[in-house]
């Protein structure tokens, strides 16, 4: 089986640091942010990059729709 290499994007805008996104991912690369977005909440990030496996966790979980998945096969 092929090793998947994942990365996110966060609309950092649309985001309100609801937490989902943190807890459901199972390879703890997410966390928010101590900075604030133009509505005052903390947005999350990606923390650990190299964790990523792009399963999508993150973004099926989101109730705003702000995360976006890329995959590449290694």
């Amino acid at each position: 089986m092929a090793k998947l290499k994942g990365a996110i994007v966060v609309n950092t805008e649309r985001c309100k640091g609801c937490d989902l996104c943190v807890v459901a991912c199972p390879s703890e690369v997410l966390a928010l942010s101590n900075d604030a977005n133009s509505k005052g909440y903390n947005f999350s990030f990606m923390e650990r990059e190299d964790n990523c496996t792009g399963c999508a966790a993150c973004a099926n979980v989101c109730p705003d729709a702000c995360i976006t998945v890329y995959r590449v096969k290694l």
